[in-house]
């Protein structure tokens, strides 16, 4: 009993001073790709290669993690090595988290550590390392307390050990050969001969396959060479390769081994013959059965798998083995999402401005002189002022002395108006969905309808409109932004020339496509006008007279119209969680496996 409890508080507290990933990354650097994965502490991580499936497998030791961050990374839109991360729960622990990186290629990698920082370089074609400088010191992993010589770009083994030199022969690529010096200086000696004296002298067990001994004998002078690097070199000249079972090196030619490459192959494909066959039914609720369906047949096992579609219910059977169940689940969770829906709100302001100024006389001066007549009764003088229409400041006189009939009217206008119309209009659709909103103001103005000869003319009204159209077609990019196909059509009512004539129309057009951040306003026009008239209308040269020239002009007029229009623009995703887009934002979703699908 006791030793139970104190097993449960050493899990508990295991635990519960687990250290924690707080960021997961890749980028590329030159030729060189990195994962990068930030910690509050310490973390101890081993790295192995399954060359079999080209995945590097990366552990790290009791940590904790949020989900989010365990979302698969595809990279294969880089031009890298690396095509897909994927980071889960090692299988058979609760505290270790696994990431497999599935490579294009099986090439070699590094693994580093920098303050709190794991950083797993990985070579973008094979022979980036090598061209590096060899730097001693450095550790290729953080396994335990190893302190290893360590080559960005040769293959060094890890220690003078037989196992470890035998374990960087059978790797590709340059490598840093450690062994004793030996010297050969043999002529026409049979292969499997040569390889047992370099197993003799060095110390490793050797399996030669029988085939290598129909090879044609060697003639060596080699003086003062590690006998790793000598046996290398046999193996170049026979056209052989190795396989490493501990301080066991198996001799194959090249036709047995891609022979027996070919029979694990069949194998494979037989025993995958032979797997239980179980059935699944997944529920499809937003993508359409035809779309997942068509994506999903690529990845069934050829032959033996079968799939059903269900319209009534919206839903897929799909019989094959456990593992492709699998992978098809996945495949579901990822594409059955919401649609981003986007909510696209437009703001349309428009200001119009206008100043007159009118000073002058409207008539001019009217009057008469009698220098005949016997003076009469003065009749006047008479003065006005009105503000009604156009004001104006008047004198009148009948009769004064010998003057009659004396008429002016000044006039003092000035006027100034101001408007602002602002209009918004919003419109809600799915994404890459093209979406129409329109606003309409109509109004009418009399047509002669012509009738029978002789008859007069029916009076008629046509009407017209002045619309408001926004068209938008958006479209949701990986990392969250939207883009935005945008058509809009602004047409208003102008003054009529007449009474009974149309009103002159305004048409503003805006067609663009731009790129704009969720939730974010961009300005997608602006039109900025202004129109200016002086009107002067007088007896020549009288009118331009200095002091007294006013009384030879009609009133001088200042018109001055001030017209600005900005339309802005607002797109927001409005079912952003439930469509998946607040987890693409942080990293490209993907498809959460440790083998390819």
């Amino acid at each position: 009993m006791k030793i139970g409890l104190f097993l449960l508080i050493l899990a508990v507290s295991f635990g519960l001073f687990a250290q924690e990933i707080k960021n997961v990354n890749f980028v590329q650097e030159g030729e060189v790709s990195k994962l990068v994965i930030e910690t509050d502490k310490d973390v101890f991580a081993e790295r192995f290669h399954v060359s079999e499936d080209k995945q590097i497998i990366l552990d790290l030791k009791n940590v904790k993690v949020s989900p989010k961050l365990l979302r698969g990374i595809d990279t294969s839109e880089f031009p890298g090595s690396a095509v897909f991360i994927s980071g889960y729960k090692k299988p058979g622990s609760t505290n270790d988290i696994r990431f497999a990186v599935q490579l294009r290629d099986n090439v070699r990698s590094m693994l580093e550590m920098k303050g709190n920082k794991i950083i797993l370089n990985i070579e973008n074609r094979f022979g980036v390392f090598s061209q590096h400088k060899i730097r001693a010191g450095e550790a290729t992993s953080l396994k335990g307390d190893e302190k290893i010589e360590d080559s960005i770009g040769l293959n060094i083994p890890k220690s003078n050990s037989i196992e470890d030199i035998i374990s960087n022969l059978t790797m590709s690529g340059p490598k840093k050969y450690i062994g004793k010096r030996i010297s050969i200086n043999v002529k026409e000696i049979p292969v499997p001969d040569l390889l047992n004296m370099i197993a003799d002298t060095s110390g490793f067990n050797i399996i030669i396959d029988q085939e290598i001994s129909k090879h044609p004998p060697l003639t060596l002078t080699l003086t003062n060479v590690p006998w790793d690097q000598a046996l290398d070199t046999i193996m170049n000249l026979s056209k052989l390769v190795a396989d490493k079972n501990a301080n066991i090196l198996i001799m194959k030619t090249v036709g047995q081994a891609s022979k027996e490459k070919e029979d694990e192959l069949k194998n494979l494909s037989l025993k995958a013959g032979l797997e239980p066959l179980v059935t699944r039914v997944f529920l499809i609720n937003y993508a359409t059965l035809t779309d997942i369906s068509k994506i999903i047949t690529d990845y069934l096992t050829p032959v033996r798998a079968r799939m059903q579609s269900d319209e009534r219910t919206n839903s897929l059977i799909v019989k094959d083995t456990v593992e492709s169940i699998e992978r098809i689940k996945k495949i579901i969770e990822t594409l059955d999402t919401q649609t981003p829906q986007i909510l696209i709100e437009a703001k349309i302001v428009e200001a119009n401005e206008n100043y007159t100024k009118t000073i002058g006389l409207s008539n001019g001066i009217t009057f008469g002189y009698d220098p005949v007549t016997p003076i009469g009764n003065p009749v006047g003088p008479g003065f006005s002022f009105s503000t009604a229409g156009a004001p104006a400041l008047g004198a009148t006189i009948g009769v004064y002395k010998r003057l009659l009939g004396l008429d002016f009217r000044l006039q003092l206008l000035e006027s100034e108006s101001k408007g602002r119309v602002i209009s918004t209009p919003r419109v809600v659709t799915q994404n890459k969905k093209v979406a129409t909103i329109t606003s309409s103001q109509q109004t009418s103005f009399r047509v002669a309808v012509p009738t029978v000869a002789g008859a007069a003319p029916l009076p008629s009204f046509q009407n017209i409109s002045a619309d408001l159209t926004l068209t938008v077609t958006p479209q949701v990019t990986n990392d969250g932004a939207i883009s935005m196909q945008i058509n809009l059509l602004k047409s208003s009512f102008g003054t009529r020339p007449t009474a009974d004539a149309p009103p002159n129309m305004n048409r503003r057009n805006i067609t663009t496509n731009v790129l704009v951040d969720n939730g974010s306003t961009v300005v997608i026009g602006g039109l900025y006008q202004t129109d200016t008239l002086d009107q002067v209308s007088g007896i020549p040269y009288l009118k331009d007279l200095p002091l007294i020239g006013w009384l030879f002009r009609a009133p001088k007029s200042n018109l001055t119209q001030k017209n600005e229009l900005i339309i802005f623009m607002t797109p927001r995703i409005i079912n952003q969680e439930q469509a998946g887009m607040s987890d693409r934002q942080a990293t490209n979703t993907g498809i959460d496996s440790a083998k390819p699908l």
